[in-house]
């Protein structure tokens, strides 16, 4: 059985702990990476993009536009930057255009 905390808490703090305990960081990552992606690259980009997933590292990105591949190719280290300013850590590292 758990030990009881008797001390305040606030919610923010029991939620980390709880995502913690039940090792759920890699799912919310995850997430967070897909809606970065969607929120900071607009809604020109969001109409080609089929796929976000996350792995590691790597972010891999499916797009329907040969074009657009292209021309994003140019600015992955801008992207990486600019997506994990987005989501507060070092989750990025790397970005795969397909």
């Amino acid at each position: 059985m758990k030990k009881r905390h008797t001390e305040h808490r606030t919610i923010s703090e029991v939620l980390k702990d709880f995502v913690t305990e039940n090792r759920l960081e890699d799912g919310l990552d995850k997430i967070d990476a897909r809606d970065a992606w969607a929120k900071l690259m607009g809604n020109g980009v969001n109409n080609y993009t089929t796929n976000v997933i996350l792995k590691n590292d790597t972010l891999y990105v499916s797009l329907s536009s040969a074009v657009l591949r292209q021309e994003l190719s140019y600015g992955k280290d801008k992207m990486i930057k600019m997506l994990n300013e987005s989501l507060g850590k070092e989750l990025i590292k790397h970005i795969v255009l397909r």
